[in-house]
């Protein structure tokens, strides 16, 4: 049996081929047919290249209709999807195209002269470009190529992309999601948020991770509903949209920034039938707030790289501020001990793990990464700290490896703790993550010098700034004697959270 997850969307394709899939805050419409037509002359394309199911796709391009159709084309041919944040600098892209091999790697026209030397040092035998308008060379091959109509024999635990996620000590994990992982994932949150294909999303997320692509594309996609696709949040744009749409997925930014509009209000949003946030903590204060102005209450869920979606709370019952809720169908939540791996009764604080069909099969190419993560029984030990309350809600309470998520996109301090110590002025530094009302948590640097150094704030932000994505540098820096620590000589990131707790008190609203 093929298990291909194409196959989970193609039936809307030929069931309401004229009406519209994908529209613009432009103006243009791709009706189903046109996005099959033009998906299937691109995997034409992609064969041409000689690309297999299994081969690597690697694809750093800003978000466009014709962006998911060359995902689906992807898919369609087997290949295995990488997508790339569009903020990632040359040394950064260097690692990834060195780590999958890629057969095809897929950049912005502007970008191709570097992709191509890219591609030459890395051993990638294609470069194609692909710009927001649909310029570049693979739309131009596109345009000459046949229809490809076949479509790959997969099974259910053939690999359907790769995403990477840093880890703690910097170096980037390639998370391995299956055909099975994605399609089982898609259909759990059709389910448990009631979509059909009357829904109308507004899609302002990113395209290269699993929110913005697997959470809010595929669950489109699996009823055959539409979308509006923004190129990224505007509040206004966003507002224009609603009294047409009927949900909106968002992280906590999103709503934030719409509480700072008096524009919204119940009329603005009385076709809206829900609002989902993710990501990254929702402030309880927002949540009321937003149900206050609008009377939705905002839906939080929890998801992760390596498992998509996990839990969600309820689309009838309860959301309860803070919380995200209860597994999804099919999946199961427990919380154990930090120390022995023991499960842990209701309302006590531990490690959040999980198990079900969403959950990924492995860190590409780290067969030992990937078993220090799971327990002999098959959950996946998250890193993230949590409990179940009284209701049965999962409580997020921290996380066990000092993630720090600014705007919804994760940020791993180790990374950026060894770029600013490279600096020869500096002798050592600590980076957190410090309550921001605007992205969550801002990038937060405390960093000790050299005795006889001198260095500014600025010079350590110039420092950083084509070394790391723009998402990953620090708001601010701070220069202090030395770094707390306790007995055993550990950093007490929780000491620097709290000196510097209110850095970014007076910026709400401000851009990141």
């Amino acid at each position: 049996m093929n298990h291909n997850l194409y196959l989970q969307f193609y039936p809307h394709f030929e069931r309401h081929p004229d009406k519209v899939l994908i529209d613009t805050p432009q103006g243009d419409q791709y009706r189903y047919a046109d996005v099959l037509a033009c998906s299937r002359r691109l995997a034409g394309v992609l064969l041409s290249l000689g690309v297999t199911p299994g081969d690597r796709v690697v694809v750093q391009v800003d978000k466009s209709p014709q962006a998911l159709m060359l995902y689906l084309a992807a898919l369609q041919v087997g290949a295995a999807w990488l997508p790339l944040n569009t903020a990632y600098t040359e040394s950064e892209i260097e690692y990834f195209l060195t780590d999958a091999e890629p057969r095809v790697y897929i950049c912005r026209p502007d970008d191709l002269a570097q992709a191509q030397g890219l591609a030459s040092r890395c051993g990638v035998a294609h470069v194609e470009s692909l710009g927001v308008d649909g310029e570049g060379s693979l739309m131009q091959k596109a345009a000459a190529a046949a229809e490809e109509t076949r479509i790959a024999e997969v099974g259910r635990d053939d690999l359907a992309s790769i995403l990477y996620t840093s880890g703690t000590t910097g170096r980037s994990k390639g998370a391995m999601l299956t055909h099975g992982n994605l399609a089982a994932n898609s259909q759990a949150l059709v389910e448990t948020w009631q979509f059909s294909d009357a829904d109308h999303l507004l899609h302002a997320l990113p395209i290269f991770h699993t929110h913005g692509l697997f959470v809010a594309c595929n669950v489109t996609l699996t009823v055959g509903a539409s979308m509006t696709l923004l190129p990224r949040l505007d509040v206004d744009q966003l507002l224009d949209l609603m009294p047409r749409a009927t949900v909106l997925m968002g992280v906590p930014t999103f709503y934030t920034r719409l509480l700072a509009s008096p524009r919204l209000d119940r009329e603005r949003t009385a076709n809206m039938r829900l609002f989902i946030s993710g990501s990254a903590p929702l402030l309880a204060d927002t949540h009321r707030e937003f149900s206050e102005r609008t009377g939705h209450a905002i839906l939080e869920r929890y998801g992760m790289t390596e498992t998509n979606m996990n839990t969600s709370n309820p689309y009838d019952g309860e959301r309860r501020p803070g919380t995200v809720g209860m597994a999804l169908p099919g999946s199961e939540v427990r919380i154990t001990d930090r120390d022995t791996g023991k499960a842990l009764p209701d309302g006590e604080t531990g490690l959040v793990e999980v198990r079900g069909p969403n959950v990924f099969k492995g860190y590409w190419r780290m067969p030992e990464k990937t078993r220090e993560e799971f327990r002999d029984d098959g959950f996946f030990i998250t890193g993230d700290l949590g409990l179940i309350d009284d209701k049965g809600y999962l409580n997020i309470v921290g996380r066990d490896k000092d993630l720090v998520i600014s705007g919804g996109y994760n940020v791993y301090p180790k990374e950026i703790e060894q770029w600013i110590d490279e600096l020869p002025e500096v002798s050592e530094s600590a980076v957190i993550g410090v309550q921001h009302p605007d992205l969550g948590e801002g990038v937060t640097a405390a960093v000790v010098l050299r005795e006889g150094a001198h260095l500014e704030e600025a010079q350590v932000l110039a420092a950083l700034k084509d070394k790391l994505a723009r998402y990953k540098q620090p708001g601010r820096v701070f220069f202090i004697d030395a770094l707390p620590r306790n007995v055993m000589g550990k950093v007490q990131k929780n000491v620097l959270r709290e000196r510097y707790a209110d850095t970014y008190q007076a910026v709400a609203g401000a851009q990141h």
